[in-house]
């Protein structure tokens, strides 16, 4: 079973998708770009789509509501990215209320359109990720199926809740398998899976793969976990070692954005550690003695320096 690292807005940037590379993610996706933003020339909106050296296969996932932002977007996207993914499925309101994500799940006719505007301005395939519609007593999954096969996309991508739920609630695998049965397209899998109990869960309703979200957060190796393979890079490594190795790769990708991008404002690096690193850090901690007051350390960084005191007092 392959296992890849789920689009987590504010986290899966390219230090963390390294990160879980090493740790076994046999494919991994970028944050959510927004096809508005590259249709209108957002700068920073670009910053998403960078990769790091040694990353591994990375797919791209763009969001959005109108078909020539798409198309625009399916064509602005650099070369290198072994598939682009259509977001129809995030439920948070600055999404939705665009008309994106999961509000999406309620128009099949327009993700067909939207799937199509992508497919016909590039030469990468293209995949879709949703959602099993917007309500339990309201399911939309096989009239996405059909629109996102007679699209020809390569894959679907399953989140097993309904948009009702956003990120709680039981997942529905029986429904998950009525539509790895009637799909013609691998489905690939994803919501709630934590350990090898729900992975062995969901690999049981048949799907191609199993996309793994939250969970990675403080655990990057999981993926090697869930597949019963030893990480060469993070398996063995305690909380401290990987803290170090994300701050490395952290630094690193922001001298790239600095280089490649020198009219834009990038923050300096006290700024852009401190930023990006406290959402990241107390996380590898969790379930450790003196967690909370780790976080509360945390919040309260300003400088690269006190970021690596607090690692090393721990």
């Amino acid at each position: 079973m392959k296992f890849y690292l789920a689009p987590l807005a504010g986290f899966s940037d390219a230090p963390f998708r390294k990160l879980c590379f090493e740790g076994g993610a046999d494919l991994t996706y970028t944050e959510m770009v927004s096809a508005a933003g590259l249709a209108h020339g957002n700068r920073p909106t670009r910053h998403l789509m960078e990769k790091l050296e040694g990353e591994g296969p990375v797919a791209c996932q763009l969001f959005g509501s109108n078909e020539r932002d798409l198309a625009f977007a399916a064509r602005e996207v650099p070369e290198g990215f072994v598939e682009l993914n259509l977001n129809a499925g995030c439920p948070m309101t600055k999404v939705t209320r665009e008309g994106a994500g999961a509000k999406l799940i309620e128009d099949p006719e327009k993700v067909y359109r939207l799937l199509k505007a992508m497919k016909e301005n590039t030469s990468t395939p293209v995949s879709l990720k949703t959602r099993l519609g917007p309500r339990p007593d309201k399911p939309r999954i096989f009239e996405l199926l059909n629109a996102a096969e007679s699209a020809g996309v390569s894959s679907l991508i399953v989140h097993a809740r309904f948009t009702s739920q956003m990120h709680g609630g039981a997942t529905d695998l029986e429904l998950l398998r009525e539509v790895v049965e009637k799909a013609k397209v691998p489905i690939v899998g994803n919501g709630s899976v934590v350990d090898a109990r729900t992975a062995s869960e969901m690999a049981k309703t048949g799907v191609a793969a199993i996309m793994v979200g939250r969970a990675a957060l403080n655990d990057p190796a999981i993926f090697s976990r869930l597949k019963n393979e030893e990480s060469e890079l993070l398996f063995e490594l305690d909380a401290k070692d990987i803290c170090r190795r994300h701050l490395r790769y952290l630094l690193e990708f922001r001298e790239k954005l600095v280089d490649k991008y020198p009219l834009d404002h990038i923050p300096s690096v006290d700024g852009y550690a401190s930023v990006k690193m406290h959402t990241h850090l107390f996380r590898y901690f969790n379930g450790r003695p003196g967690a909370a007051a780790l976080r509360a350390k945390l919040n309260l960084v300003r400088t690269l320096r006190e970021i690596y005191d607090i690692i090393i007092s721990q």
